[in-house]
């Protein structure tokens, strides 16, 4: 036996029940890289977990995340020396039973403390349990009084303990929004998210699909601004439907409908879809291409386009041709209709589903990441003629990313003019400059941005 294989029969003993699968992925996610989902999504497929435990997982290691700053702000207070020097076994065990203790009414206050501190000492040895059982057992009997910054006197430590948000995002949020709409943002973050799904006109249609969805006894909701959307009401595994796999419809936020609404493609038409992978956007821009045409789906890494080439074809896309080649790099001498420019970004509209970007981003990011984003709409714009238009979006609300790109594109492109995006969209999500723009306490969806650019 090698040692890696000795060391996953170690941790397999170690970190047993959803508790201990919980504190494995959050070491991980604490010491690496690594995305929350992605971590989540091994785990789940290589434990032997039943349907409600990867739910209860699911709930633990999202409201560890979701939370943190304001769970990490407890234990700093209770805890006697650094919290932030614990060991992450036991710092993780700590949040974990925190989590449950001010936010599951379902698991009793004991039940999380004893869980919590068998597993530290399982791992950690008596001593360490002693002391982890002592801060749980005082949070518990203070947790009525427990205090947060004054908000009077710091406003922004205020809302970065109470709502759990870094505070270079709270700072940056307050500048440009106010207290009020502030407040109104990191509550929205930190809602729980809603599953949303796109109906695939390329295998069904809305009638035949809501009639599936009351078969099953599915409540949901209709879409607030996109037809080709639905809101489930409840939190389930819909992946599991056999109707998933026979392509009626994929999982996506109606926010990712937007662009593609905006690009306007028709049957017949050439289109580029510059940063395609894992294929949402492009299967739904195939549907309302109605598979006629050709769609050029790019993306650099060979392992993401099988995924995109996974799920286009289990929806039925017939009419897309996927490359894997560096966007930038990228040439075509017969040029496009449409472009589609779904940059990569920062990622702060999705914080309700993805809680963890928050503390893994900062501000050095979008400084780096805006001159990526400036050079793939430079390269769209060459690939399109004349006559044809361009969509830029981003499922990021920070200007940088956004508006000020594409101000900076056209003073320097004069070749190219904006399209005011009332055309094509809902009056309510485009704003005074004409651009699509989506905020998750405004529209009830993830945040993003859109614009279309037309060429001369």
């Amino acid at each position: 036996m090698n040692e890696e294989q000795q060391k996953e029969i170690t941790e397999l003993n170690l970190y047993q029940g959803v508790r201990g699968h919980a504190i494995k992925i959050l070491n991980r996610v604490d010491r690496t890289d690594a995305y929350l989902d992605k971590l989540l999504d091994i785990e789940i497929k290589n434990s032997n977990l039943t349907g409600p435990d990867k739910a209860l997982l699911f709930e633990i290691v999202h409201g560890v995340m979701r939370w943190s700053g304001r769970i990490d702000w407890i234990l700093n207070g209770f805890y006697k020396g650094q919290f932030s020097k614990v060991i992450p076994n036991i710092k993780n065990a700590l949040r974990v039973a925190l989590y449950q203790i001010l936010f599951l009414d379902k698991i009793p206050d004991y039940a999380a403390v004893y869980e919590s501190v068998e597993f530290v000492k399982k791992l950690q040895g008596q001593k360490y349990a002693d002391i982890a059982n002592a801060v749980l057992r005082n949070i518990i009997r203070s947790k009525d009084g427990i205090r947060y910054p004054n908000p009077e006197e710091d406003l922004v430590g205020y809302l970065s303990a109470y709502y759990s948000h870094p505070t270079w995002i709270v700072k940056r949020w307050l500048s440009r929004f106010g207290q009020e709409a502030t407040e109104k943002l990191l509550i929205a973050n930190n809602n729980k998210p809603i599953i949303t799904l796109r109906v695939n006109g390329l295998v069904t249609n809305k009638v035949e699909f809501i009639k599936l969805l009351e078969f099953v006894d599915l409540k949901f909701s209709e879409s607030k601004y996109l037809d080709q959307f639905i809101k489930l009401n409840i939190l389930t595994n819909i992946a599991d439907w056999e109707f998933f796999q026979k392509g009626y419809f994929s999982i996506q936020d109606e926010s990712t409908g937007l662009p593609v609404i905006l690009l306007d493609t028709k049957p017949g038409m050439r289109v580029l879809d510059l940063c395609a992978a894992p294929g949402g956007k492009t299967a739904f821009l195939a549907d309302l291409m109605e598979n006629e045409g050709e769609i050029v789906a790019i993306d650099r890494f060979e392992s993401r386009l099988k995924i995109l080439d996974k799920n286009l074809e289990r929806l039925k896309v017939k009419n897309v041709k996927s490359i894997a080649i560096d966007s930038l790099t990228y040439e075509d001498d017969k040029l496009f209709d449409r472009v589609l420019i779904d940059a990569p970004c920062s990622g702060l509209g999705t914080l309700t589903k993805k809680p963890d970007l928050k503390w893994k981003k900062d501000l050095g990011d979008i400084r780096k990441i805006v001159n990526i984003q400036y050079d793939l709409l430079k390269k769209g714009a060459s690939l399109v003629r004349s006559g044809g238009s361009i969509v830029y979006s981003t499922c990021t609300i920070e200007p940088e990313e956004n508006q000020d790109l594409i101000n900076k594109f056209l003073s320097e492109h004069p070749n190219f003019k904006l399209v005011n995006g009332k055309d094509f969209l809902p009056h309510e999500l485009i704003n005074e400059e004409g651009f699509a723009a989506t905020y998750p306490h405004i529209h009830g969806i993830d945040g993003s941005f859109a614009s279309k650019l037309i060429k001369n």
